[in-house]
């Protein structure tokens, strides 16, 4: 039996939304997983029948709902929550930081786990099925269609399998040009021409696609967005005005954020932004429910604030799991819980919140970890929040882990670059913070040298000595 036959043995709606994503797989993997999350939800509601009524919308809420009533085992709800984020990762994957192998890789995985999970609930062992090679395809057909036929599907799907290539590369272009210990080279901040390229080519398909709601919605943000280089907030405004009226829940979701934040020049209104977060928050859209919940927290109301953003944090949204760790450790809205707020601080860290990262890197190097610490994974965040957001707090703190040997090594070079680094970008708030540890590294530098017989480790110490000879931004 092959791994579609098991599937649509189980459902036969189940098989065919499967064998679509399992087409995407190669080509659109981004469009894969989604695929595959709007399996898993379906899968929720074949397995509840009528024994369990669901009473949100939320993916995360129907499998706890079907945990508690002993529906799922807890191998199915922990497998079930893992595709669930990983269907989270597909709609965003720039902002997990994928490249399109991670995608495909990512995209090949869960289906494989989406197979074992079926597998399992139908009492079949999990290797009963044979996973079949993955269609080479798709774009082929998607651009046949796209272009020969003027189909609209194929259309917005060409555009997505671009939107997707084109925000990873632009990710992964800013984070390029380094130069040793994780820093940026600033040449390499603007996005090259290929990111450009593949985001136009995203915008085109949209617009030829333009017919379908949910291609308006796209086209609204890349112009938004400045998709190929070119921004037209007004043009993106009304599209995505359009997208609202015919009922696009993602439209409802960013045009309700601009009327709480002023984005794109959308005028302040909090009366809309309740009334379009709470429409999206109301089918599920987990990003709305924590800007709802911002909304809330602005107008003082605690509780309300702190019951949006848990159901959007259990929904797998990092920023809001952030949110939620700062919400329990203040005990605003909530009881105060310091466990528990450890807890959503590492969740939100583990999914490359860049927030929770140095916060949660810093607990581990300084054991102030309520749940244990790990050296190298604490190094892996900070350096990762170097690279995405060229944090000078996590420079500092990343220089004097490696300085006092936190780490378990001594590295005075990379202490020394780092702080090189903070000290020419950072402001003077930053640059004064530098300062001492400057001068103090610097001391260490020269002590150890004096003292030092071995000639690749005075080579390291000349290199760190070189680098702390001036202080950029002094006497400016």
């Amino acid at each position: 039996m092959t791994d579609s036959q098991l599937i649509a043995a189980f459902d036969a709606a189940l098989g065919e939304d499967y064998r679509q994503a399992r087409r995407y797989a190669r080509d659109v993997p981004s469009q894969s997983l989604l695929t595959l999350r709007s399996a898993l939800y379906k899968l929720t509601g074949i397995l509840a029948d009528t024994r369990v009524h669901f009473d949100s919308p939320n993916l995360y809420n129907r499998i706890e709902a079907l945990s508690q009533a002993r529906v799922l085992g807890v191998r199915q709800v922990r497998a079930m929550h893992r595709l669930r984020a990983d269907g989270n990762r597909g709609a965003h994957p720039e902002k997990y930081h994928l490249s399109q192998a991670d995608l495909l890789a990512l995209a090949q995985k869960s289906l494989q786990q989406f197979c074992q999970l079926v597998a399992g609930l139908s009492g079949a062992e999990p290797t009963a099925f044979e996973f079949e090679p993955l269609e080479d395809s798709c774009k082929r057909e998607l651009c046949y269609r796209a272009v020969m036929q003027d189909d609209a599907e194929a259309q917005y799907l060409l555009g997505m399998a671009f939107k997707a290539e084109g925000l990873m590369a632009r990710d992964l272009i800013a984070a390029a040009g380094e130069y040793g210990n994780g820093l940026k080279d600033e040449s390499a901040a603007e996005p090259a021409p290929d990111a450009e390229r593949l985001l136009a080519k995203a915008k085109h398909w949209f617009s030829e696609a333009a017919s379908l709601p949910k291609a308006r919605y796209e086209l609204a943000v890349a112009w938004l967005h400045c998709y190929g280089g070119n921004a037209d907030t007004a043009r993106g405004l009304a599209l995505l005005r359009e997208a609202v009226d015919l009922g696009v829940e993602d439209a409802c979701a960013l045009l309700g954020f601009c009327a709480l934040t002023g984005q794109f020049g959308q005028t302040l209104d909090f009366t809309l932004a309740e009334e379009l977060l709470s429409r999206a928050a109301q089918s599920g859209h987990s990003e709305a429910e924590a800007n709802l919940g911002v909304l809330f927290y602005q107008q003082g109301l605690t509780e309300q604030a702190f019951r949006h953003i848990e159901s959007a944090a259990r929904a797998g949204f990092p920023p809001a799991q952030y949110h939620l760790y700062l919400l329990l450790g203040r005990g605003e809205g909530c009881q105060a819980d310091a466990m528990a707020a450890e807890r959503w601080l590492a969740e939100a860290a583990s999914q490359g919140q860049l927030d929770a990262m140095f916060l949660r890197a810093r607990h581990m190097l300084h054991d102030e970890s309520t749940l244990g610490s790990d050296l190298k994974l604490a190094e892996d965040y900070l350096r990762q929040v170097i690279r995405y957001s060229r944090s000078v707090p996590a420079m500092v703190e990343l220089s004097m882990a490696l300085a006092d040997g936190m780490l378990g090594r001594i590295d005075v070079v990379g202490a020394a670059a780092l702080l090189h680094h903070g000290a020419l970008i950072g402001n003077d708030e930053e640059r004064s913070i530098i300062a001492p540890l400057w001068q103090s590294l610097a001391s260490q530098v020269e002590r150890v040298l004096a003292l030092s017989q071995n000639a690749d480790e005075k080579k390291a110490l000349e290199r760190a000595k070189e680098l702390l000879l001036e202080m950029p931004g002094q006497g400016d």
